[in-house]
């Protein structure tokens, strides 16, 4: 079979299995993707940590800078969108982003570097993710079931990169020196981009010029309907905004609370203290562990993945995200009336809420922004998507920096306010949506 003619087929849903029933190409970006998550998550895992021990940088400073780099790593992806779609094609976008990264990674190593190779892996990432995300999507017929399933696979795909960064990047790091975590990282992304060019075969072929126009010709027109899917989708990424401003304290301020408010000893092993980075796996373990489930529950009960019922789904998880909050509003209440360290289960609780209200936002945002982006500019609108994690983490970054000077129950109770906002934004929207549905 001829490349293009294998690349069509998968696009329309080939009949071969891969992982959890679709198409062998999901198994490529899956992979690709969950080496460049490791090296990703790797460095923010170690990050904060570095910062404040190694460089001797304050909290509200480190707080800042991490605020600062989430901030750019997901503004770029718009950015990074419209040069795949105009520009270099989706497959020169992704090794182009990914070689980017990585050698950012490895510039770690080297303290005079660390904003220099901060700035590789921010603007690395922009070019990366765009046009894997649309990849997903394009292994699948317009009206095939599984593209919103296959999101969810995929987004498990980026939290198993999570799950195993803070093991093996955050343990070299703490215990072996900062340099090895972050070289660690670099070889991560070094595995995603060797398995993206070994098989890229199996992936569609990028859309050809004349699709994608000249760099300096006018996109066509775009339709009433196509406007009115922009408006949603904008309206969608605001809310996630306020999702965002609280959810991107799991790697800051939690991180943070983890180190000092909680106590990680281990009496049963003698008192052995459980590294701080290791709590960073909680969230991407229970994603990988919860994701399948999911799954089988919306195959199940899915009416058709309409626009209306991916709000609601999306409006719970936020609604679930704002109980996780809660949960440490309690334990800022318990430490502050104890002055002592309190129990790790907080955080877990925290975490386990936190990621079931993840799990019902962050794919199937992704699968709406992939059923309502105009397919000519896919994948300018699914960095449009990540925004709302750049506006997030640098509104996170610059309320982090007020960390101990609030009350921790105010702190936390700020962000369930604002997660519980965007709960009734997009309750808002699937009602609008089930009201224009026949």
């Amino acid at each position: 079979m001829a490349r293009g003619a294998r690349a069509s087929a998968t696009a329309a849903g080939d009949p071969r299995r891969s992982l959890f029933g679709h198409p062998p190409g999901l198994t490529v970006l899956f992979l690709s993707q969950m080496w460049a998550e490791f090296s990703y998550f790797g460095l923010q895992a170690m990050l904060v940590y570095y910062m404040t021990g190694h460089l001797g940088f304050s909290q509200a400073r480190s707080s800042l800078i991490y605020g600062a780099y989430g901030a750019t790593a997901f503004f770029s992806p718009f950015f990074g969108g419209i040069v795949a779609d105009r520009w270099l094609g989706r497959t020169k976008s992704v090794v182009l982003g990914g070689a980017m990264m990585m050698a950012g990674h490895f510039a770690m190593a080297f303290e005079p570097l660390l904003f220099p190779a901060l700035a590789l892996v921010a603007l690395g990432n922009g070019l990366f993710i765009p046009p894997l995300a649309v990849q997903v999507g394009s292994l699948y017929a317009d009206d095939d079931p599984r593209q919103a399933q296959a999101f969810s696979a995929y987004y498990m795909g980026i939290n198993l990169g999570g799950l195993l960064a803070p093991f093996v990047c955050g343990t070299l790091g703490e215990k072996f020196g900062w340099h090895w975590g972050f070289a660690a990282a670099g070889i991560g992304m070094a595995v995603g981009l060797i398995v993206y060019l070994r098989y890229r075969r199996l992936l569609p072929d990028d859309p050809p010029v004349a699709q994608r126009d000249a760099a300096t010709a006018p996109l066509p027109a775009l339709a009433d309907e196509d406007w009115r899917h922009l408006r949603m989708l904008v309206a969608m990424i605001a809310a996630i905004v306020l999702f965002r401003v609280a959810y991107e304290q799991s790697g800051n301020v939690i991180a943070l609370w983890v180190a000092h408010q909680t106590d990680r000893q281990i009496a049963l092993f003698g008192g052995v203290e459980i590294p701080a980075t290791w709590f960073q796996s909680i969230n991407p373990l229970l994603i990988i562990l919860l994701t399948p489930l999911l799954i089988r529950w919306w195959r199940r009960h899915d009416k058709g993945g309409a626009p209306a019922l991916l709000f609601a789904r999306m409006s719970l998880g936020c609604l679930i995200a704002a109980l996780a909050m809660l949960v440490m509003v309690a334990a800022g209440a318990v430490n502050a009336a104890t002055g002592a360290r309190v129990s790790p289960a907080w955080v877990v609780g925290y975490f386990f809420l936190l990621t079931v209200g993840e799990l019902y936002v962050i794919p199937v945002g992704l699968s709406l922004v992939g059923k309502l982006s105009p397919k000519r500019i896919a994948a300018m609108l699914m960095g449009s998507w990540y925004i709302a994690k750049f506006l997030g983490s640098l509104l996170a970054g610059v309320m982090g920096a007020y960390w101990g000077v609030l009350p921790a129950t105010a702190f936390f109770g700020l962000g369930a306010a604002s997660v519980f906002a965007a709960a009734i934004v997009l309750l808002l929207m699937s009602r609008a949506e089930a009201r224009r549905s026949p």
